[in-house]
């Protein structure tokens, strides 16, 4: 029975503790990158639902005043929400409405893109352009972070890029009891639905598509099979948990050669 006791114990430590490797980010040598060069060099291209943020501006500000709201004037403290009502959402059809402007159509269009289209609907209503400015700019990245990290939500980092690493930093890092090697990206844009899935213990996923995240993608990291055992993530946690269990069982089984 003893040695029984002791085997139970001793495998259960050791299939139950979280070793230290699943733990340890950037595990390996980097290699040479080619694919993160060309993914910064590769311009955003808007989607629907995301917060484009428009000023225009002009040397007589009363020239461009049609083109503002209240909330567009007051910028002394920058929001989520804030950016929400005074910057413009991409609808379903893919325009925005800017007063005095109407419609129009930006759905697959990069920043600049939509700023040259702006410059040229102002450009019928103005004889010269070279008064005014337009600056065109994404009003943040909007993500959400699901599964075994300390702070579960949706988050905005008011960054040109954002990489998963800043994502889930920014989410308060995975737990302990979070599977590093299993961080899956889920991306729903205009090409359709696609899912990514990263092994962070390795320096090979800042090679992978779905390092860099976009804007509504959802980082989801799935939890160890320790977490389900509920027998403890660190050894003295484990060991404590299993001598409870087995003084336990032992009591029992006394008890009831007593009766």
């Amino acid at each position: 029975m003893k040695k029984f006791f002791l085997i139970v114990i001793l495998g259960t430590y050791l299939t139950s503790c979280i070793p230290t490797k699943d733990l340890i980010y950037f595990q390996g040598e980097p290699k040479k990158n080619t694919k993160i060069s060309t993914v910064l060099n590769k311009a955003y291209r808007l989607q629907v639902n995301d917060i484009v943020n428009i000023r225009i501006k002009a040397n007589d500000e009363k020239l461009v005043a049609l083109f503002k709201s209240v909330e567009n004037e007051n910028t002394n403290l920058i929001t989520s929400e804030n950016l929400y009502f005074s910057s413009y959402t991409i609808d379903h059809n893919g325009v925005i409405r800017i007063p005095y402007l109407n419609e129009i159509n930006i759905l697959g269009y990069t920043e600049k893109e939509v700023r040259l289209k702006i410059e040229s609907e102002l450009s019928k209503m103005f004889k010269s352009m070279n008064t005014i400015f337009v600056a065109v700019k994404l009003a943040g990245i909007r993500y959400t972070v699901l599964g075994e990290v300390k702070n579960p939500g949706t988050n905005v980092l008011f960054q040109n890029q954002v990489t998963i690493v800043e994502a889930i930093a920014n989410a308060g890092d995975i737990t302990i009891t979070g599977d590093r090697k299993k961080v899956t990206v889920v991306r729903n844009n205009a090409d359709g639905v696609k899912k990514f899935q990263l092994n962070m213990t390795s320096f090979d996923f800042i090679n992978q598509e779905g390092y860099f995240i976009e804007p509504n993608d959802i980082i989801y990291i799935e939890p160890l099979k320790q977490k389900s055992w509920g027998t403890g993530d660190t050894g003295a946690k484990t060991f404590t948990t299993v001598v409870t269990a087995l003084t336990l069982i032992t009591t029992t089984i006394l008890l009831i050669r007593n009766l």
